[in-house]
């Protein structure tokens, strides 16, 4: 028989704020949910491994749902269902609502779709001491050192010099050849291992191995180096000068695995922005709204979203006056009505690192999708830092829908700090705020997620649609 609560002991309950596991709040049947929802996204980080193929899979998910491919200048009415490609490596899935759009804007939901990764160089083939190489140049934020003594697989296109646009993916088959970086031996290692971390390994050392057979002929003096060649132009037709006009990725060439005993986590490359990238497709594309949605999976956020294909580019708002003027609006009055999460991940809290953060105000992992009022670093530089009332109306939203969430910050004040593409959006008089999946070990070549933080976040995606 329970003991009768005190008078504070119920005032504490009634006005005290603690975040919640969201598998302990789940019952059977929603637990169920989460891990059904987490098959398919499995799928989608294993089939996107570069922003091209993100892309590619997010429009055949659109058109197996009747989706349309939508061109400027296109009609547009209540229901049409429409997606948009910006250079095959960006997508804007978006339905179009009965609600009037200058009153009520539209909703919108901001991820990416890149993820740090080793490039390969324009000139980058070459043989040394019984190897050949390809030079790289890495891609957004990473620890060198985490990308050596892995297996790598080799994803892009390379346009050939007649200007035919070849797809390359090797690596990711049971019988594909795979990749690898160098490091260098714990013996021989002392020097290295005294150094700062960020020099352990260089960038000009993230050289990644593809040969090691010499071509059968005397007179060569680059014999491994051609057999690379020889082997390329019998695959994909390309000669070295077609390195020339590609954009190659090395990525890891593992997939995403359930990690514990209890399967309640993912291990994966990619999380980062993937997991939000997912929830905001399957919600925009399963499910109708009243209001015009959009999921805007872009690129670029990575090296601060710049580019023809980062949401800086006025393309993405180009596309948004597009919709509003084919559906009769003003654009100005439909941007000022308008409202988005930019969703992005954020960093979970790591007891094995605990001095970094400050655990009342950090993401725990399974406490359900984290709101960031604001990013940026230190104060607040580089931060969209989302309004109360905004902040009020999403919460508002989120417990009509019993949405489990959490709020934080990503790191102590004067150590941590990120940006994500919400202060771009909100230039554009949106109201916005930052909402995503909490990440342990973000950018690393695998990353850690709760598939409760998951499924939080496809809720929560829906409850903003509503």
């Amino acid at each position: 028989m329970s003991e009768k609560k005190s008078k504070g002991q119920e005032l504490m309950e009634e006005l005290s704020y603690k975040k919640k596991n969201y598998y302990e709040t789940a019952d059977e049947k929603e637990r169920k949910e989460i891990f059904a929802y987490a098959e398919g996204y499995k799928t989608f980080l294993d089939a996107a491994k570069t922003e091209r193929e993100a892309t590619a899979y997010a429009v055949g998910v659109a058109k197996e749902n009747g989706f349309t491919e939508y061109r400027f200048g296109d009609k547009l009415k209540a229901g049409d269902k429409k997606y948009f490609v910006n250079r095959g490596k960006s997508v804007v899935v978006f339905r179009v609502g009965t609600k009037d759009p200058e009153t009520d804007g539209f909703r919108i939901i901001a991820s990416h779709i890149d993820a740090p990764r080793i490039d390969i160089k324009q000139n980058p083939l070459y043989e040394d001491s019984g190897m050949a190489f390809l030079k790289t140049h890495y891609y957004g934020g990473i620890k060198k050192y985490q990308w050596t003594a892995i297996p790598l697989a080799l994803h892009g296109v390379v346009v050939l010099k007649n200007g035919e646009a070849v797809s390359v993916c090797v690596g990711e088959d049971a019988a594909d050849p795979v990749f690898y970086i160098n490091d260098l031996l714990p013996h021989l290692g002392a020097e290295q291992m005294a150094g700062n971390a960020n020099k352990v390994i260089e960038g000009e050392q993230l050289n990644v191995v593809v040969g090691g057979l010499p071509y059968a002929d005397g007179e060569v003096s680059e014999k491994i180096k051609l057999t690379v060649l020889d082997c390329l132009k019998r695959k994909y037709g390309m000669t070295e000068e077609d390195f020339l006009s590609a954009e190659l990725s090395a990525v890891p060439a593992y997939g995403a695995r359930d990690i514990g005993f209890d399967r309640a986590l993912i291990g994966a490359y990619g999380h980062d922005d993937r997991v939000c990238a997912y929830p905001a497709l399957t919600a925009v594309v399963g499910n109708a709204s009243e209001h015009t949605v959009l999921a805007m999976l872009v690129d670029k956020e990575e090296i601060g979203s710049e580019g023809t294909t980062g949401i800086q580019c006025k393309v993405y708002e180009d596309l948004m006056e597009e919709i509003a003027v084919a559906l009769g609006a003003n654009f100005r009055k439909v941007r000022a009505a308008s409202k988005c999460l930019s969703s992005d991940v954020t960093a979970a809290y790591d007891p094995n690192f605990a001095g970094v953060f400050e655990k009342m105000n950090a993401a725990i992992l399974s406490c359900g999708t984290c709101m960031s009022k604001f990013t940026g670093a230190r104060g607040k530089s580089g931060s969209n830092d989302a309004n109360a009332e905004f902040v009020g109306e999403v919460r508002g939203a989120f417990a009509r829908e019993g949405v489990v969430w959490q709020t934080a910050e990503l790191g102590k004040v004067d150590i941590g700090g990120g940006g994500t593409v919400a202060k771009f959006v909100a230039q554009l008089n949106i109201d916005t705020v930052d909402l995503g999946v909490p990440v342990i070990s973000m950018h690393a070549p695998w990353e850690l997620i709760s598939k409760a933080d998951l499924y939080s976040t496809y809720k929560a995606f829906l409850a903003f649609m509503k």
